[in-house]
């Protein structure tokens, strides 16, 4: 324990951020290189129905992440602050708390989309030529693979929580190698020739044995960690539920509101046809690299800025933050450049269709603008979230999708038609980005030293 206090209190900065935040960005581009290969392994089949199957399908995997912030973020934001305050006791209850109601949670989610599939395809924006596509993709990815999916990414924020960011990484790089080597096996024709179908199948292997991974790591440092997941420390008392969903709710409802304007978007591409939905599944999935990597920063610091707040050590959290800033900021305006240049290049490396390449040159141009501002409203957020505030995210949430991208979205559709829809991101990011410095600057403040 002492090891992880450490890190938390008296290393340098330099190195605790380097610590904390290195294996979790390297695990988040793997992650990101990942939900690429699907994309890239199907789009070598030149067959623009296989790649819409995909990117239809990819905002119901992204709901996932409603589950995986309710209780990979909650729980982790109350490890952290627990350690910080040396309340061990709530530590260990709020993760087995956190893992058994993941693993409920998945199993419902997968019942849930398998009894409602029809009308949730055609939501979706499916048709008759991407319904067959879209189900047997969602097979393994989500009527079979929904619980190992949400367990993997709650297990990773568990480890994480207490410092253990290695092991966090090598959990969730391990699925992401495994399903990027098994990707074409089961996709392209020499192989098992599965179509959209085998990269659900490699997706749901890879997330089998990630969990795999993080049941051996408790195993082997069990009396070590503070993650358990014996079914007789599982509790409802109201102090665990309270804390963990005071910040989990509000991430997770963030997260189903980011779904909702991606199934918005998805619906109005789909009503310019299948190229136009493939071009922006692709520039979606190329924006990932820059947003997961300020998401890492985000996810790194959390435990720090979670102790440290819980600890009153304001000043070291302060300074955590605003090296975080001086990082990832220069690093996604140089991500902008290398877009701006090689955009056409890169949307040809998934899909060899003119129209495609045409489109998501456009679409990845506009929408690569907003990535600074993106990573500043993220690691803000992320802030908020480890000092077990819900309520902020919760604003900027409804801000950024009531608020601002949809109805923005629905207007420049009306006005621009396809070539409006990727200005409502850097519409919407540009003013999240001055609302959340406002808003971390005046919680700053409040943190004064004793």
């Amino acid at each position: 324990m002492n090891n992880k206090t450490e890190l938390f209190e008296t290393a340098p900065l330099p190195k605790a951020l380097m610590a904390l935040c290195v294996p979790t960005i390297i695990s988040s581009l793997v992650t990101v290189i990942y939900n690429l290969a699907d994309t890239f392994f199907v789009g070598m089949l030149n067959d623009s129905v296989q790649t819409a199957a995909v990117t239809l399908a990819g905002t119901v995997l992204l709901a996932f992440n409603a589950v995986n912030n309710l209780f990979g973020v909650g729980v982790s934001s109350v490890i952290s602050r627990s350690i910080g305050i040396k309340n061990y006791d709530r530590a260990y209850k709020s993760s087995c708390f956190g893992f058994y109601c993941s693993v409920l949670s998945g199993i419902l989610f997968s019942i849930i989309c398998v009894i409602a599939e029809n009308p949730l395809l055609k939501l979706l924006g499916a048709d008759a030529a991407t319904y067959p596509a879209t189900s047997e993709y969602m097979l393994w990815t989500v009527y079979l693979g929904a619980a190992p999916s949400i367990l993997n990414v709650v297990l990773a924020y568990m480890v994480r929580s207490e410092g253990a960011s290695v092991h966090a990484g090598i959990g969730t790089m391990g699925g992401c190698i495994l399903n990027i080597i098994l990707d074409p096996i089961f996709i392209m024709p020499w192989g098992l020739g599965m179509g959209a179908s085998g990269a659900g199948f490699a997706t749901f292997i890879s997330n089998c044995a990630a969990c795999f991974y993080f049941f051996a790591f408790i195993y082997v440092k069990r009396g070590n960690t503070f993650i358990c997941i014996n079914p007789r420390k599982f509790t409802l008392e109201r102090d665990v539920v309270k804390e963990v969903f005071a910040v989990g709710v509000p991430a997770a409802i963030q997260n189903l509101l980011n779904v909702i304007g991606m199934a918005v978007l998805n619906k109005f591409a789909a009503n310019y046809g299948a190229e136009v939905v493939s071009a922006m599944g692709i520039t979606r999935k190329l924006n990932m690299v820059p947003m997961y990597a300020a998401t890492g920063f985000s996810q790194g610091i959390m435990p720090l800025v979670g102790y440290t707040y819980a600890a009153k050590m304001y000043r070291r959290m302060k300074d955590a933050v605003k090296l975080a800033f001086k990082i990832v900021i220069p690093m996604t305006f140089a991500v902008v450049l290398l877009y701006f240049i090689g955009s056409e290049m890169l949307i040809s490396l998934f899909m060899n269709n003119e129209t495609v390449i045409k489109y998501g040159t456009y679409f990845l141009c506009v929408m690569a603008l907003s990535l600074p501002f993106a990573a500043v409203d993220y690691v803000s957020i992320g802030v908020f979230q480890a000092q077990g505030n819900g309520k902020i995210p919760f604003v900027f949430a409804v801000l950024r999708k009531v608020i601002l991208d949809i109805p923005i979205l629905i207007i420049l559709n009306k006005l621009f038609m396809m070539y409006g829809l990727p200005y409502s991101q850097l519409i919407t990011e540009i003013v999240l980005a001055a609302v959340a410095l406002v808003m971390l600057k005046k919680e700053f403040d409040k943190c004064v030293e004793q």
